[in-house]
């Protein structure tokens, strides 16, 4: 099979599909891998390096694609890419196709076999694929909320831990999954007071047994979510459903309530946001605006901020994947591979994801009827 790596071309997406260790991978087991030149650059991968490993360099991205069998990528494809793609292609990528009707369109309309990472699911119900964006994203959320605290970022000028004889911030993080769990994590290393969120009391148990009582753990509901936001000076978003749109937890009135200069990082905004006044996706360029006092950040590719750490985490898994999706029968993978299939969100120009399905007002279609 023929893979095919272009240079992602969203704002400040510095990630690529593919590393080294990857290509060699896919070399030696005898498929071939087209990397488009200057891809990897930003995770800090030269041509030259991908050489070494196998892969053959590209200069014409409308030449990789009309060769590769499956493109893989790191984030989902936007406009200026649709017509790249040909009738039927592979793509193995970050989808989050429940806030993006306009791609789910193309993609049904092209009749794209498109793997989404996000959606990848294992028989415990883990996402193997979205987990390490999960960490990096929930450990960015508390350094780029701590930095927009400060005064000259429009913050109302708090160091996140305080100091001795000074009271450390207060943050709320909804959502007790991967993302939360590293919010967390980094905010009490740095000494702030966290609040964490969660309508599963199995993981607000299993939160408060791992920090042994130095954070506050509360089942996630309107009221408690309106009282908890009156005081908090950092509001973190991280709430996943698999494949759906997030839902909006905090409304316009519960902004309102914060106190002025506090800061609200929502890193759901790829899957539409949990926040109502977050009526805007942003990029690293200008990542933050001023709604109701409050500063609202809201980049949907926090992760290509920090790509060289987020590439190697990102494709150290995605490559395990990968092997399967080239070495297999797509009808093989629909019937047999459960964890492939939840993955599957278009097939034949049908959505093949019910969450997705259902976000979009879409009608559902078991892959398994299409093979």
């Amino acid at each position: 099979m023929i893979i095919g790596v272009p240079k992602e071309v969203k704002n400040n997406e510095n990630r690529v599909g593919m590393v080294t260790d990857g290509v060699y991978e896919m070399v030696k087991m005898n498929h071939k891998v087209i990397v488009e030149t200057g891809a990897g650059l930003g995770s800090d991968i030269s041509d030259e390096d991908y050489i070494r490993a196998g892969a053959v360099i590209y200069k014409d991205k409308t030449k990789l694609f009309d060769e590769a069998d499956i493109i893989v990528k790191v984030k989902e494809p936007i406009p200026c890419e649709y017509d790249y793609f040909r009738e039927g292609q592979m793509l193995y990528t970050y989808l989050h196709l429940a806030a993006d009707k306009e791609q789910a369109e193309f993609l049904k309309k092209k009749r794209i076999t498109a793997f989404a990472y996000e959606t990848v699911q294992t028989e415990d119900g883990s996402l193997p694929l979205l987990s390490p964006m999960s960490e990096v994203a929930g450990r960015m959320s508390i350094q780029i909320g701590a930095a927009l605290l400060q005064k000259n970022n429009g913050g109302k000028g708090m160091l996140l831990g305080g100091v001795p004889g000074v009271a450390p911030a207060e943050v709320v993080i909804l959502g007790g999954g991967n993302v939360g769990l590293n919010a967390a994590k980094m905010a009490s290393w740095m000494g702030a007071r966290v609040t964490v969120f969660d309508v599963s009391r199995k993981r607000l148990m299993y939160l408060d047994d791992i920090f042994g009582g130095k954070i506050t753990t509360l089942m996630s509901s309107t009221y408690n979510i309106a009282a908890a936001v009156k005081t908090c000076d950092l509001l973190i978003g991280a709430v996943l459903i698999p494949g759906a749109k997030a839902p909006c937890l905090v409304n316009e009135e519960m902004v309102k309530s914060m106190p002025t200069g506090s800061v609200i990082v929502d890193v759901a905004i790829d899957q539409g946001g949990s926040v109502e006044t977050i009526d805007r996706v942003t990029t690293h360029e200008n990542p933050s605006y001023e709604k109701h006092g409050v500063i609202h950040y809201s980049v949907a590719n926090m992760p290509g901020a920090v790509s060289k750490t987020s590439t190697y985490a990102l494709t150290g898994m995605t490559i395990q994947y990968l092997k399967r999706i080239v070495s297999t029968d797509i009808k093989d993978i629909i019937n047999n591979d459960a964890e492939l299939r939840l993955g599957l969100n278009t097939y034949k120009g049908e959505i093949t994801n019910k969450g997705v399905a259902e976000a979009l007002d879409y009608n559902y279609v078991d892959a398994r009827t299409l093979v």
